[in-house]
């Protein structure tokens, strides 16, 4: 095989990976001169003339003329009488270029060679790969379900480029079937053996907040601005967002007439529930609106434990607190600041804390997690409720319940 067909028979990869026919030669020039650093031992006698033009490629080499059985490098001298084969008149002391034809190498080498030229454009074509996607990092990015496996659907896009939706990355309502498009944010991408890993998100925070950029005009020319974004993926989310302009009202522009404008994004999200809220710079005012949508009566705030305190009428606690806790969680990610619902009236309440010499300290936790501290607080709740919205036994919470009455009784 000569060395122009090598070059036409690669055609294939200029034509597949849309690599330009410059960057090709420069391959194969690296892929030659590793060829005769093996064959010959040195390339730095090799001259290698490349024409991107013509797709071609030389291969010459340099040797000095020295007297007959002098030789002690063949590389880089030749004999006379060896020298005279290739042109009649030389002298000792001149240098002789001579072609090197691939035929020359050997056919071991030519094999090798091949397999080093396709993996180098392999190389050349994954650091393209690596770097267009590097930069759209934190971006929505949509592609086409080509395989689903147990712990991740594995995606293709356009261009054949495989992207790695995890199962933990997923809404937890996600389903997806072959031949579904998949919008989701490109949340990392790394080269693992040579090979780009990159690695889709729809759970990630940011993505919501890509939506509202997509979705919203106002939000993507920056008269809105997204402060802060929380989520519980496919359940609840809450968005802070605020706008430098007077004349905007940033949550009606975000919402829209009856919900228009977001209905789009939660359908996207899987029916996830989204409150918009306006951010301010005012903390008890903000903690009100991170609540929403239960009524706040007051707010005690302890700056330097990041707590604050809420007090609510005994009808807007079960809204502050959400279904599983949800509404608290977040308003408390939202804010930076941890939570404590208080009733109004509760003065003569006691802390469930205070109740760990007869109750377990894991049982207390389970009552915490959705919100309830107090005594009162557990007592106000159906003891049906309270096996639904726990992972307790109806049996464990009888005890608390009667544990409780009692100290209220005496």
């Amino acid at each position: 095989m000569e060395n122009l067909a090598l070059i036409d028979s690669f055609s294939e990869f200029k034509d597949d990976k849309q690599i330009d026919r410059v960057t090709l030669m420069a391959i194969l020039e690296d892929v030659f001169r590793n060829a005769l650093k093996k064959k010959y031992g040195s390339d730095d006698n090799f001259d290698i003339i490349v024409n991107p033009d013509k797709g071609d490629l030389e291969i010459w080499r340099n040797r000095i003329v020295v007297a007959n059985g002098e030789v002690e490098d063949p590389n880089e001298e030749i004999s006379l009488n060896e020298a005279r084969k290739i042109e009649p008149d030389f002298e000792i002391g001149e240098d002789v270029s001579e072609e090197v034809k691939l035929i020359d190498l050997g056919r071991r080498s030519i094999l090798a060679l091949r397999q080093n030229l396709i993996s180098k454009i392999h190389e050349h074509d994954n650091t393209i790969i690596y770097k267009q996607f590097k930069d759209l990092e934190g971006e929505i990015y949509t592609a086409e379900v080509h395989h689903i496996r147990h712990r991740a659907v594995i995606l293709l896009d356009d261009d054949g480029n495989e992207i790695i939706l995890p199962k933990e990355k997923q809404i937890p309502s996600d389903f997806f079937r072959k031949g579904d498009n998949v919008r989701g944010i490109i949340e990392s991408v790394d080269l693992k053996g040579n090979k780009p890993t990159i690695i889709m998100s729809r759970a990630a925070n940011i993505f919501l907040e890509k939506l509202f950029e997509q979705e919203i005009p106002e939000v993507f020319d920056g008269l809105i601005t997204v402060k802060k974004v929380v989520r519980i993926p496919g359940e609840k989310a809450k968005v802070a967002v605020d706008s430098y302009d007077d004349r905007i009202d940033p949550v009606g522009a975000c919402v829209g007439m009856k919900g228009s404008r977001i209905h789009g994004i939660v359908r996207e999200l899987g029916n996830e529930n989204i409150d918009v809220i306006n951010y301010t710079s005012n903390l008890t005012l903000y903690i009100t609106r991170a609540l929403s949508p239960a009524k706040v009566t007051s707010v005690k705030i302890d700056d330097e434990k990041k707590r604050a305190e809420v007090i609510l009428r005994p009808e807007e606690v079960s809204k502050a607190i959400g279904r599983g806790g949800h509404n608290i969680r977040l308003a408390g990610q939202l804010t930076g600041y941890e939570i404590d619902v208080l009733r109004e009236g509760a003065e003569e309440d006691v802390e469930l804390s205070e109740f760990s010499d007869e109750i377990e300290g894991w049982i207390i936790e389970e009552f915490s997690k959705i919100g309830l501290d107090t005594a009162k607080s557990v007592l106000e709740h159906d003891i049906n409720d309270l096996v639904k919205r726990t992972d307790l036994e109806e049996e464990t919470i009888r005890d608390v319940i009667n544990i409780l009455k009692e100290e209220f009784e005496e």
